[in-house]
Parts: C-alpha cells; sequence; structure tokens
C-alpha cells in the first residue's frame, strides 16, 4: 500500500511552518498587535517559537498567569482533580480575554477602501465566532507529560514539560500556552504514543466530563514497564456516550490509525474505504480543520469544500467544523455543484446509469465542436486604402489547429480572432508595413473578423446544447456515433417532445450532463480541497463533475464499497480515483467499528459475500450483550388465491407494499419504539421509503412525537422516522428497523436492496430492534 502525503516541517508548537511562524510571532497581546493585515494574526502569538517554561520546566502558567480572574486564595490544592479544575477555569478566563482582545479591534481609518474594510470586519468576525466557549464542550480533553522539553536536549535529568491538549490553543496574558491544539505537532504523541513508542511522553492523562464540568482522569505511565496495558475506560465512556443532537467531533478519541489520515500532507489526495462506524466521516472533517490549520494562508485562497450525499447528512454534521473554531468551509452536495438547470423529473434506473456513464463525456465533446465550420470564403480587412486577403485554406489551418490542441471550446473562440489577425499582420509585414501589437489587437476587433469567428466558431451554451442533444433523436445519433448503441441511444433522449428549455424534464443526471458541457466549454476553477462523503453511490459524470472542482488541488475520498446503493456504484475505488481525475491518491482502510456494537457489525456482515465479496468483514471494539434483537410479527390469514403467488402480490395482500401498511405490523413498531426511548439517547425509526406514511399516521396515532431526518434531537424529542433512502451516514442510539424485506424490495434489483439494507443495520450505536412479518433475507441466516 502506498504511504500517505508527508507532512512539511512545522513549528513544533504553533503548527505553522518555520519561516511562516517567524513572520507572525509578535510578543505581543492581540490588542498590542497593527491590524493592518489581521489574517496574518494568529491565535496564538508566542513571545518565542519554543515556549517559555516556568521554573519546574513546565510549559503550564501557574495560576499567577490568569488573565481576568483573580488567582485563588490559599495554597495549591492537593486533590490533583482540583488543581485540574483550576486550570480548566484559568483557560477558561484566558480564552475570555482572547475573545475580548479581538472584539476591541478598533478599524477605524486602518482599511484603505470600503472593501478592504469589509474583509477586515469579516475577518474578524469569524475570528470572534472561533474564540467562542461552548459550555458543554471540554475546552482540553487530555495531558501530556514529556520527560524532556520538546526539541531540547535530552540530557539526564533534564526537566520535561507538561502541555494539555483541547479543541484550540488558548495562551495567557503573557503569551504562555494554556491549551495547546489539537492539530499542533507537539498534539500527535497524544494519539500515536504506546507502550512500545512513547514517542517521548512519559504519563498520558485523559479527562472525563459531565456536561462541561471535569469529573475525572484517568493516567497512563507509558515508560512504566510495572503498569498493565489496560483499554481505557474514559475513552470507552467517551464513544459510548448517548447521541442527541447533531453528529459530535471525535477530537478525544481519534485513533492511531485515524490520525495518520487526518494529519496527511495537504498535497496528496486520500481515499478512505471505511467499514460502518470506523468514524471515516469524522475523519475526514477533522482533515478539513487540520489542513486549515496547517495550511490556512493557502486554502484561505483556494477555498475548502464538503460534500455530502443529501442536506439532511449536512444538517446532521454542520456542527462538527464550527466545534473545532473553523467556521468558513463551505458544505453541499453533488446536486449543488451542477445546479445549473432546475431539476423537475426523475429518470428510469437505467436511463441514469447510461446518463452517469464515462462514455457521456465524448458524446458532450463532440456535441460541444459539432458547430464548428470549416471556412468556404476568405476573410478580408481593410485597413486604410488597403485590403488584406486571408484565403479560406489559411483559414481553415488555424481552425484545425485549434481543433487538434486540448484546451477549452471558449478559449479557442478567443485565441481565434487573434489568429486570424496575426495572419493579417504577417501579411502587412510582407506588404513593407510595420504594425503593433495595438494594431494586432484593432484587427482582432475589425467587423469582418467578428463575422469570420461568428460564422466558424459559434458560441455554445451549454444548456441549449444538452437540451437539444436530449431532445434531437439525429443530432444524438450524430454525437453518439461509436459510443453509444441505438438502444442506449433511445434510452438517454427524452420521451416525448419537449417545447423549450425552460420546460423541459431536467433531471439529476441531466443537470451532471450540463455541467460537463460547461466544463468543456470554459474551465470550472478548482479549489484547494474538497472532502467527498459517500463517495461510493456517485456515477462517472458525478466523479467527473467534483474532480474538475480540485485540478489543482487535493481530495478526501470517503465511503464503502459495500454501501453503495445506486444503480451506477461504483464497483471499484481505482475506477472512482480515475474519473476523479486522482488515480495516485493513496487508499487506505479502516475496518475498526468504534461505533456499532460487535453484535450488530457481525450480523450485518453475513450480507458482505452478496454485496461487495472482496472486503473482509470489519471488527467491533465495543461488545455489548443484547444489542441486537428481532421481533416477528404473525402475518394475517391470507385468502387461498392462486394469484397471489409473488412476493408483491403477498406484499399487496398483507397491505404491507402501499401506504397504508399493516395494524398489527404497525402496532408492534410503534411498541418498540416505545421500549426504545426508555433507553438514553437518540432513536431513529428506519423504515422502506414507502412504509413512512403509514408509520407517521401510527406514530401520530398513539401520540408519539417525531421528528424529520436532520432534525436536532434533544432531551425531549428524540425520536426521528427516518426513511431508507436517507439514513446513509446517520446514527442513532437505538435504531428500530421496519420490515428489512419492505427495503430490499424498494429498491431495482436485489444487490441493491441488500446494500441499502446493510446500511441500515448499521446505523445503530448500542441496540438494533428489527420488527418483521415477511421472512427476512435468507442472506441473514
Amino acid at each position: 500500500m502506498a504511504r500517505l502525503p508527508p507532512p512539511e516541517p512545522w513549528c513544533p508548537l504553533d503548527g505553522q511552518p518555520w519561516e511562516e511562524a517567524a513572520r507572525s510571532v509578535t510578543g505581543r497581546r492581540p490588542s498590542q498587535c497593527s491590524v493592518t493585515s489581521p489574517l496574518r494574526h494568529r491565535a496564538a502569538p508566542f513571545p518565542d517559537p519554543r515556549v517559555r517554561r516556568s521554573r519546574e520546566g513546565f510549559a503550564v502558567p501557574s495560576h499567577a498567569h490568569t488573565t481576568s480572574a483573580a488567582p485563588p486564595s490559599g495554597a495549591p490544592s492537593d486533590d490533583p482533580l482540583e488543581r485540574e479544575r483550576a486550570h480548566l477555569r484559568s483557560s477558561r478566563a484566558a480564552l475570555r480575554a482572547m475573545r475580548e482582545d479581538v472584539e476591541s479591534l478598533d478599524l477605524t481609518d486602518v482599511a484603505g477602501t470600503w472593501v478592504s474594510a469589509e474583509v477586515l470586519r469579516k475577518q474578524i468576525e469569524n475570528r470572534v465566532t472561533a474564540l467562542a466557549d461552548l459550555a458543554h464542550t471540554p475546552l482540553f480533553f487530555g495531558r501530556l507529560d514529556y520527560r524532556h522539553p520538546v526539541g531540547g536536549e535530552q540530557a539526564e535529568g533534564a526537566a520535561g514539560e507538561r502541555f494539555y491538549i483541547g479543541r484550540r490553543h488558548v495562551h495567557d496574558a503573557d503569551g504562555d500556552p494554556l491549551v495547546i491544539d489539537w492539530r499542533a505537532p507537539v498534539s500527535q504523541a497524544f494519539y500515536r504514543a504506546g507502550r512500545t513508542d512513547p514517542m517521548g511522553v512519559e504519563r498520558r492523562r485523559r479527562f472525563g466530563y459531565t456536561g462541561g464540568e471535569l469529573t475525572a482522569y484517568e493516567d497512563e505511565h507509558l515508560t512504566d514497564p510495572a503498569e498493565a496495558d489496560t483499554a481505557s475506560a474514559l475513552l470507552a465512556a467517551e464513544i459510548e456516550k448517548p447521541r442527541v443532537g447533531p453528529m459530535r467531533d471525535i477530537v478525544a478519541t481519534i485513533q492511531p490509525e485515524q490520525d495518520e489520515i487526518v494529519r496527511a500532507g495537504v498535497t496528496g489526495s486520500v481515499c478512505v474505504q471505511g467499514a460502518p462506524g470506523t468514524g471515516k466521516t469524522a475523519v475526514g472533517l477533522h482533515r478539513v480543520a487540520y489542513l486549515l490549520y496547517a495550511h490556512r494562508d493557502r486554502l484561505a485562497r483556494t477555498g475548502t469544500l464538503v460534500l455530502g450525499p443529501n442536506r439532511s447528512f449536512l444538517r446532521y454534521i454542520e456542527q462538527v467544523l464550527p466545534a473545532l473554531g473553523e467556521v468558513d468551509v463551505a458544505q453541499a452536495t453533488v446536486e449543488d455543484l451542477v445546479a445549473h438547470v432546475p431539476v423537475r423529473a426523475a429518470d428510469p434506473a437505467e436511463s441514469a446509469r447510461l446518463k452517469g456513464d464515462a462514455r457521456m463525456a465524448e458524446v458532450l465533446r463532440r456535441a460541444v465542436r459539432s458547430g464548428v465550420r470549416m471556412p468556404t470564403e476568405p476573410c478580408v480587412v481593410v485597413r486604410g486604402s488597403r485590403r488584406w486577403r486571408i484565403p479560406a485554406y489559411e483559414l481553415q489551418e488555424i481552425v484545425e489547429e485549434l481543433l487538434s490542441r486540448d484546451i477549452r471550446y471558449g478559449a479557442a473562440r478567443e485565441a481565434l480572432p487573434q489568429r486570424i489577425a496575426h495572419a493579417v499582420l504577417v501579411k502587412m509585414e510582407n506588404g513593407g508595413e510595420a504594425p503593433d501589437d495595438r494594431v494586432q489587437d484593432a484587427v482582432a476587433r475589425a467587423q469582418p473578423v467578428k463575422a469570420a469567428v461568428k460564422e466558424l466558431w459559434p458560441p455554445v451554451d451549454p444548456v441549449k446544447l444538452v437540451y437539444r442533444l436530449l431532445g434531437d433523436a439525429e443530432f444524438l445519433a450524430e454525437c453518439a456515433d461509436g459510443v453509444l448503441s441505438e438502444e442506449e441511444q433511445r434510452a438517454v433522449r427524452w420521451p416525448g417532445p419537449v417545447r423549450s428549455v425552460k420546460s423541459a424534464p431536467w433531471t439529476a443526471a441531466d443537470a451532471v450532463l450540463v455541467d460537463e458541457a460547461a466544463d468543456l466549454v470554459q474551465r470550472t476553477p478548482s479549489l484547494g480541497h474538497v472532502v467527498l462523503d459517500e463517495a461510493q453511490d456517485l456515477s462517472p459524470m458525478q466523479y467527473r463533475a467534483v474532480g474538475r472542482r480540485c485540478t489543482t488541488g487535493s481530495v478526501t475520498v470517503l465511503g464503502d464499497i459495500a454501501q453503495g446503493t445506486t444503480p451506477w456504484a461504483t464497483a471499484s475505488w481505482a475506477e472512482a480515483l480515475r474519473h476523479l481525475g486522482k488515480p495516485e491518491a493513496v487508499v487506505d482502510e479502516l475496518t475498526r467499528s468504534f461505533r456499532v456494537p460487535g453484535e450488530v457489525i457481525t450480523y450485518a456482515s453475513r450480507l458482505l459475500p452478496s454485496i461487495a465479496p472482496g472486503l473482509a468483514p470489519a471488527s467491533s471494539v465495543r461488545e455489548a450483550a443484547g444489542a441486537l434483537e428481532v421481533r416477528r410479527v404473525p402475518l394475517p390469514e391470507l385468502p387461498e388465491d392462486s394469484a397471489v403467488r409473488d412476493l408483491a402480490a403477498l406484499d399487496r395482500a398483507a397491505g404491507l407494499a402501499g401506504p397504508a401498511g399493516h395494524p398489527a405490523l404497525d402496532a408492534a413498531v410503534v411498541t418498540a419504539c416505545r421500549d426504545a426511548l426508555e433507553r438514553e439517547g437518540s432513536i431513529g425509526l428506519i423504515a422502506a421509503d414507502a412504509r413512512i406514511p403509514s408509520l407517521a399516521a401510527a406514530l401520530r396515532s398513539a401520540g408519539m412525537p417525531f421528528l424529520d431526518p436532520g432534525d436536532e434531537t434533544s432531551a425531549g424529542a428524540r425520536l426521528t422516522l427516518v426513511p431508507a433512502s436517507l439514513a446513509k451516514g446517520l446514527e442513532y442510539d437505538q435504531v428500530v428497523l421496519d420490515e428489512p424485506a419492505a427495503v430490499v424490495a424498494g429498491e431495482p434489483d436485489e444487490r441493491t436492496g441488500l446494500r441499502r439494507l446493510y446500511v441500515l443495520l448499521t446505523r445503530a450505536v448500542s441496540g438494533l430492534t428489527m420488527v418483521h412479518s415477511q421472512p427476512l433475507p435468507a442472506q441473514l441466516g
């Protein structure tokens, strides 16, 4: 397996390259610094790149360093937990002071124009938001006690250093750090140090919190051979903490294999094949936060983007980056990227698959260039009393040369008048004149040249082009000759005549085609980094659309081949990365599940031989007895009618396929939800899309309020009703899964249905209850 891209050289504490650290270190408090360039104004300006040490050799200041609160009276407490609480109070006071410093900055007469003033105001506003102290979010979650000074001599008896690791950097009035950002290189040992390689750490301390209050701590003495190597109870408790509200960060529980992906260099692309519950989504989001910390100036210029499968998913993850101090990262779906036309229709599965086929790129390339014409008449330009004639064969040579080059249609069209003007200038020079560049520009703007360009290389509107391609059988046949068969062309075309562009039955797949055509005409701007989650479900043309947004940047691809639930889902990451334009990307695999209980993941893995034969089953770090429960509801007596033979007819007879549902099944599901509400955390009732209306009515009749996917859960509203098509990427402490057979039957084919079922089975964090009346799929045993 290829190695992950290496990180760049850094300043050990601040996490900047040394040159940038030298520029940004001022030795003064933020309020004393010049505000002529707030973007270069770092959150942690140290007096020296190497942190000042106290007499004891630790980088942690005493109570005298508190910025806005008076030091506690009396001698320091002998209780270690109380001392840690005192440090937490000091750190919170220092964070408030940092925020107040930024809020007090005066921008009067600093900016030269109203534009720069607005930019400065926005930067300061974002900085203030990033410095918010979230009451229920621990300011620090760990501590590292190094045996020797970091970056210093490791002489015998030399005093070590102590660092508190948290979500953001916090410093006191003198610039001494109270909390080190988890992304700084010195914090890396918190995630990777072990007994075989302590990385210079003598003790690693983890903290436990309840409602924002520090309530416990746990030590690991990594250099003590007498101490038993046991699993961290606080780490396990944090992983198993009930899920209420949106997705939370995992910064306190990042594992070594996850940290390696998070800290991979910005120049390389990474693909993560992650089994359910392995934290691949969280890894991708934390990687964004890390890259913004390590390469902020670079990514501030080029931009970052997180792409999710749907709006519900984006609402679920939207609080993770702000909790890590990153408030300016765009989030969107692939549909948002390609929203060139209003989507008002849906393609049949086969039509959508063909429109997403990579061969459509060649069809569109031909369509875009189909309007180019070879000249039949010369181009005559009048300058003063002389006429300069470019014959048709010379014009043809110019057009053919532009066609042979791999440049965008629009760029070639812009180059054509200059090429014609250059040919005119050559004739003028041969005729004894001495034209300069101004003459060439004037010739390029001359009416005869403009007319020739319009005739030979007409402008292309991407929307109108795709409209014609999908509505004109002859035009499609011309462009798809030798690429698509006649049967495939019929599947791609719109079924009937369409009056206009505005009334056309545009589908999601059509919008991707328009995006491809638009890029063939004019290059799509590239971002610095893109995170693509649930990537296994994209078509080749969708991969190309995403790849256009990071041609000069990098991408983090997250997904699971076994969870591909579209007819065009990718068969391999090598194929997907090729369509993305990143074939060199490193593919890393996460197989340890931290979210899904062992009993549940083992049960769901029975489907893998049928849905993804090449994937190894995931293992779980959590064993919870009784995490899986299967409840069978007896079928009602059915009429002995010979016409009721197939599964669909059986569904209709049992009342399971339509929105009405069956009362006995609905009642059993409601009972399962009531039982789940007796336990802690969030509850997700997941069912086939066709079953949602029936279950919604049953819940209302039972007086049980419920939320829609993406709505924020709370202590008073913990039950969410989730259609199977929207469940991907979501997680709930307790999952009630309705009628697995209906989930499988609701998909175009059995493999896709079983993959959808695999997704639903693995949404549970603590417990899964399956309620069914029809036989379970044979693959589940």
